[in-house]
């Protein structure tokens, strides 16, 4: 133990369960196991071309110092041009605010617009890292959980509820497209949304990482309902459309104002995004839409193929996918079989239904308890080896005496009451 006590909250943040997963799956290849990786939310396409060439004329011409807090004027202005050209906004470079990546925008969201004992609605499954960022603040969490039988959708009666009966209600968090669910906000959620909010002193952080990846239609954000960005920290990233995880960096679009604050808050924490990834980020607004459009297809052909393949297996239900590169099939009927949880299967399916072979994906409750009795799979892994994985899961499922076993040594997945169906 050391010397000096931690704070109780940093003792009570858990990291993304993605990334324990994650370190479970590497040591058991590291042990020889071959392990298909469904697990992590990351592209698996190179960076896209001038985004690389950018970053290495941007090392070669010295441009590796500090640069201003908000952002270079490069990114900012191709950033505001992407979102007036993508979404049909109005924006100019004093509403773009540039960071290392798009998580960090939650946690300066939570430091603008929240004061202890603040109450936030937050739709469940959700984004991992929204709940310790809100705590950071001392904020209160007030849940709505997203249904299957409802497309994973927000219910606006809800929203409603919170409003009426919070007695401090304050904030909003919405991810759409939806990570872990692939549900989407719908046109007429955004404008019943925004006429809730419209006019209060409630700010919305709207979480829009996968504003490409709309398999239907097309992506829809609230900054474009009338006045909403007045009242909207709007959240972009680079890491899944332009392939460009391990660079860190991404943008927020709101206010001016909330610009500018934002601005204060880098500047006292962060300093700033490295030049050279801030340039390689605007040269793939720039130019790289059609290589991104590419990548999209064929994310898009990896999901329709998991899907067919994940309904076709007894005790596995999964809608049509809307959006994003993740499955999350209800697992429920396969859990009660077992009596294991969904968390439990995902870790046996890893871990114990096979010597040889494991399939990493994450159990729904990694993503809040709305979570539970589902499975998240990312379908980033080539396509021989998504075959290979739905070929595994209903012998996995079958292997009963495994399951046993697995649950002797790990008591704590025991399925104590059953999950809905």
């Amino acid at each position: 133990m050391p010397l000096v006590s931690y704070s109780d909250f940093a003792r009570s943040v858990r990291v993304e369960t993605a990334f324990n997963v994650l370190a479970v799956a590497r040591r058991l290849k590291a042990s020889g196991k071959r392990v298909i990786e469904l697990e992590i939310g990351d592209s698996p396409f190179p960076s896209t071309a001038s985004a690389k060439a950018a970053g290495i004329a941007a090392i070669q011409d010295d441009l590796s110092h500090y640069c201003p807090s908000v952002g270079l004027s490069e990114l900012r202005e191709a950033a505001s041009r992407y979102v007036n050209r993508e979404h049909g906004l109005s924006t100019t470079a004093a509403n773009l605010v540039v960071g290392p990546g798009a998580k960090v925008f939650e946690l300066l969201f939570c430091e603008a617009f929240l004061d202890p004992g603040d109450g936030v609605l937050v739709f469940s499954p959700y984004f991992p890292t929204y709940l310790p960022n809100i705590a950071r603040r001392g904020a209160r969490v007030w849940l709505s959980n997203l249904k299957q039988a409802r497309d994973f959708r927000p219910d606006l009666a809800e929203v409603e509820e919170f409003l009426q009966r919070d007695p401090r209600p304050q904030a909003i968090f919405i991810n759409s497209p939806h990570n872990p669910t692939g549900g989407v906000t719908t046109l007429d959620d955004l404008a019943g949304l925004a006429g809730l909010v419209r006019g209060r002193n409630i700010a919305v952080f709207s979480d829009e990482p996968y504003d490409q990846m709309v398999w239907r239609g097309r992506h829809h954000t609230l900054l474009a309902q009338p006045d909403m960005i007045e009242q909207c920290v709007a959240a972009y990233t680079f890491s899944k459309s332009y392939s460009m995880s391990g660079w860190r960096v991404g943008f927020a679009v709101a206010s001016p104002a909330t610009v500018g604050l934002f601005s204060t808050l880098l500047n006292t924490s962060l300093s700033c995004v490295a030049p050279l990834a801030q340039l390689a980020a605007a040269a793939a607004l720039d130019h790289d839409g059609d290589e991104r459009d590419r990548s999209m297809r064929l994310f898009h052909g990896k999901v329709e193929r998991m899907f067919a393949g994940l309904n076709t297996i007894e005790g596995v239900r999964c809608l049509d996918p809307n959006a994003t590169f993740y499955l999350f099939p209800s697992v429920a009927e396969v859990c009660n079989r077992l009596r294991i949880t969904s968390h439990g299967l995902a870790m046996y399916l890893l871990e114990a239904a096979d010597d040889r072979l494991g399939v990493a994906c994450l159990g729904g409750e990694s993503f809040g308890e709305a979570g539970a009795g589902f499975l998240r799979f990312s379908c980033a892994e080539p396509d021989d080896l998504l075959d290979e994985a739905l070929a595994f899961l209903p012998d996995a499922f079958s292997r009963t005496d495994r399951v046993g076993r697995f649950l002797d040594q790990r008591p704590e997945f025991r399925l104590e009451r059953s999950y809905p169906l």
